[in-house]
């Protein structure tokens, strides 16, 4: 049984409200929410007092909501307006100063919350998604589950990809493959890119065919118990890789192994992203590598920490980012490897199988 953590990071929480000079925190951002009580559904909004953790939720969630929170949270169900019991729990308690989520919140529920209190309403920013940034050895284990299920679905479908299918089929049978071996959903729209088409970082799938001695990039990811994988891979399909499609991808594995051997915790986001970056633009394709080096993965596909050429915020202990260098040339494409990592005490260990050879579909 996962230990359960939730009364934990609440309280961890109210140790960041107190420092911050606050006296209670309204959550809007859902995948917050279910950080802190458990709830998976679609609607809810969050109260986390000094005194009390309240879950708000409406007439669809009156089951689901008691159920998955359990003891974590006083749950409250409202079938007119989960706004309105929201201003009767911020009376029931001692609120001068009420943070908010700022950098999710929208101007109009902003203004709807001013209405339902006298506290002042003070922005705070990401104060729960920098708890996040440090994965606990569930989390870890759930994104390495992940990473496993999004492997073996792409091994399955490998064999299958063929000169003529079009991206859209490659990604709805890769898609199909994911639920079919329980993947919870699909993190992001999965990216198949094919020929020039593969120099679009984040390409939409489309209808284009695949033809002979094209580049085929696939990015994509699958979801366990919440928490999401996220990987790219690059193959040449009905040829053998000319001398160039070599080359760049030799130097994007190259970029790739290096930042994954020496990212460690406490370098900086910017530092990390320079361990890949430094090995491209040594080869003279710096202008080529236009994109960040990695991102945080959990609950959301993208979250922090963030390895950035303009990040100077530090790697936290146990966090997990994917380190996804690419060199991409419009009008020939792109190759882009990506893998997930673990930064733990005693440097990164990567959560995918780092698979990273050139793949030849012939």
């Amino acid at each position: 049984m996962p230990a359960d953590r939730r009364i934990e990071r609440q309280t961890g929480l109210r140790l960041a409200l107190e420092a911050d000079g606050l006296d209670g925190l309204v959550i809007t951002h859902l995948p917050n929410i279910r950080y802190l009580t458990g709830f998976t559904g679609s609607a809810a909004l969050l109260l986390v007092r000094n005194d009390a953790t309240i879950l708000i939720s409406d007439f669809r969630y009156a089951a689901q909501a008691p159920a998955e929170v359990g003891g974590a949270a006083v749950v409250e169900i409202d079938q007119r307006s989960v706004w309105d019991r929201l201003g009767r729990a911020l009376l029931d308690g001692r609120i001068e100063r009420l943070g908010i989520e700022s950098h999710v919140m929208s101007v109009k529920d902003a203004e709807r919350l001013s209405a339902l209190t006298p506290a002042r309403l003070v922005p705070t920013s990401e104060l729960v998604e920098r708890q996040r940034a440090v994965k606990s050895p569930e989390e870890i284990e759930a994104i390495r589950a992940a990473a496993e299920l999004a492997q073996e679905a792409l091994a399955e479908v490998l064999p299958r990809i063929e000169v003529g299918q079009t991206e859209l089929e490659i990604g709805s049978e890769l898609e199909g493959v994911l639920r079919r071996r329980g993947s919870q959903w699909h993190p992001f729209p999965t990216i198949v890119a094919s020929g020039q088409r593969s120099a679009l970082p984040h390409a939409r799938t489309s209808p284009r065919p695949v033809k002979a001695g094209d580049l085929l990039l696939v990015d994509f990811g699958a979801q366990v118990d919440g928490y999401c994988a996220d990987l790219t891979r690059t193959m040449v399909v009905g040829a053998r890789a000319d001398e160039r499609q070599r080359l760049i991808h030799g130097v994007v594995q190259s970029a790739q192994r290096r930042a994954i051997e020496h990212l460690r915790p406490g370098m900086t986001g910017r530092e990390g992203d320079a361990l890949a970056r430094e090995v491209i633009s040594s080869r003279g394709f710096g202008e080529a590598f236009g994109h960040s080096l990695g991102h945080g993965l959990g609950l959301e596909v993208h979250e922090a920490p963030r390895l950035s050429p303009s990040s100077d915020a530090m790697l936290p202990p146990h966090a997990v980012v994917t380190v996804e260098p690419g060199i991409y040339f419009p009008g020939w494409g792109g190759i882009r490897l990506e893998d997930n990592v673990h930064l733990g005490p005693a440097g990164a260990e990567c959560l995918s199988d780092g698979r990273t050879d050139l793949l030849e579909l012939v």
